[in-house]
Formats: structure tokens, C-alpha cells, sequence
């Protein structure tokens, strides 16, 4: 009797040790997981394949909207009327309306331009002494009588860094934020070179933008020097710049 006992006992056990023996791959090596395994410091969790989550990555850049970019070169006109059209100059925080700026080949304060001057309109030359058009990339240059003719432009040094100019012209209004103050002299042809060049104060650098210098006499801060100098067109020595850039263009209204 134990010995039929025990005869059962040995297939059992037997049959464990083949079972066992089907769990490995016949070349006897470990068998290789489906799920990567496990590295020493890393939980079982860490090493599942990853999970989706939301990237940390800045998105791709996208364009600006139109409408948030200025435009500093606007679609061409036809040719020649910034030469022949006049233009609106405006100046809200100094009280300027729709000051005319009549275009004439030359350059500032010429002969032709002081007459245009003494007429009460703003005058702006253009050509090889001159600058540029409205909006156009260059120094577009504007000048005007501070006292005499209705002085249109007697609160030009009021005009501040930061302060806004409009140009309308051809159906846009060209926007510009000043950005310096400048003194121009008639006695240095250096000083009068920066004045007239295409980037304000930098003669010979080319233009990669568009800029605007406003000018005006200083014959009320030179007499208060004692500075009574006048050339034959009855300019005092200094006259009053103020620099600006083209910040924004759009269609005019009306």
C-alpha cells in the first residue's frame, strides 16, 4: 500500500519539472519580454512605453497679422506724384490740421522752398539735394515758418520723443513716431548734410527705412543768445529738427 502511494507522487512530480521545462525558449537563453525592462532606479510604471502627453516645446512661429505690421513700403503709385501732389501734415499734440506740404525740386530752405514757406504751407524738396516722398524709404523732409506767414509750425519744440505725426497723401495717411531731436546750422555744411541726408544725422548710410525730419526756425532761442546772424533769405543760423519713423500705413478716411 505506500508503495502505490508513492507512485503517483513521482508523475506529479514529473510532470512539474516538464511544465516548468516549456516555459523557456528551447535555446535555454532568457526569454526576451514584449515590455522593455526595467532599469535599476526606474519603477516598473517608468518603463512602460510612454504615454501621450502635451509637448513642452514652443508651438512653430506663425505670422504676424497684417494689420500688426507696419508697412514701410506700400504698393507703388504712379510715377512722379510724390514730386507733383501736395500733402497733409498733421500734429495732434501741437495743434497742426492738415497743414499743406507743397513738393519742389531743390532743397530745404532754398530760394523756391522759402517762397513756398512765406505763402504759409509747409514745402518739402525733393532730388538730389532733397529727400523722399510720403511713406517712401529715405528722409522725407518737411520745413515751415515758425513766426512769420502764420507761423504753422510755432510749437515744434514742444514736439516730444514718442509723440505721433500723420502725413496723408494719395489716399493713405502715413503714420510716424518721433524719435530724436535734433539743431541743424545754416554756417556748417556738415550739419546741413545731416540734416538732408537719407538717414538723418548719418550722411552716406543708406536708408533701410522710412523716416521724417521736420524743421522750423530758431530765431527766437538765437536771439535770446544774442545770436542775430541771418543768411540772405533772412534764416537764422539754427533751425529745429524733429526725426521720426514710419510706424504704421493706412487708407485714408473719406
Amino acid at each position: 500500500m505506500h508503495a502505490s502511494r508513492a507512485v503517483p507522487t513521482a508523475l506529479a512530480a514529473a510532470l512539474v519539472v516538464v511544465l516548468a521545462a516549456g516555459c523557456s525558449p528551447a535555446s535555454g537563453g532568457a526569454r526576451t519580454s514584449d515590455k522593455p525592462a526595467a532599469t535599476p532606479g526606474t519603477s516598473s510604471a517608468a518603463a512602460r512605453a510612454p504615454e501621450s502627453r502635451p509637448s513642452t516645446s514652443p508651438p512653430p512661429a506663425t505670422a504676424l497679422e497684417p494689420a500688426s505690421v507696419p508697412s514701410t513700403s506700400p504698393s507703388p503709385r504712379p510715377p512722379g506724384n510724390a514730386r507733383t501732389q501736395p500733402a497733409a501734415l498733421s500734429i495732434p499734440s501741437i495743434g497742426v490740421a492738415d497743414l499743406r506740404v507743397v513738393p519742389y525740386e531743390g532743397t530745404t530752405d532754398d530760394w523756391p522752398g522759402t517762397r513756398i514757406q512765406d505763402r504759409g504751407m509747409a514745402a518739402s524738396p525733393y532730388g538730389e539735394r532733397g529727400g523722399v516722398g510720403p511713406g517712401e524709404v529715405g528722409n522725407y523732409l518737411v520745413t515751415a515758418h515758425r513766426l512769420s506767414a502764420g507761423g504753422p509750425l510755432r510749437d515744434l519744440p514742444a514736439l516730444g520723443v514718442g509723440d505721433t505725426v500723420f502725413v496723408t497723401w494719395d489716399g493713405r495717411t502715413y503714420e510716424y513716431r518721433i524719435t530724436e531731436h535734433r539743431t541743424t546750422s545754416f554756417r556748417s555744411a556738415r550739419s546741413l548734410a545731416e540734416q538732408r541726408a537719407a538717414v538723418p544725422g548719418s550722411p552716406g548710410r543708406t536708408a533701410t527705412q522710412a523716416m521724417i525730419t521736420i524743421s522750423t526756425c530758431a530765431t527766437p532761442e538765437d536771439n535770446a543768445a544774442g545770436n542775430y546772424w541771418r543768411d540772405d533769405r533772412n534764416n537764422p543760423e539754427h533751425r529745429i529738427d524733429r526725426v521720426g519713423v514710419l510706424t504704421g500705413v493706412r487708407e485714408a478716411a473719406g
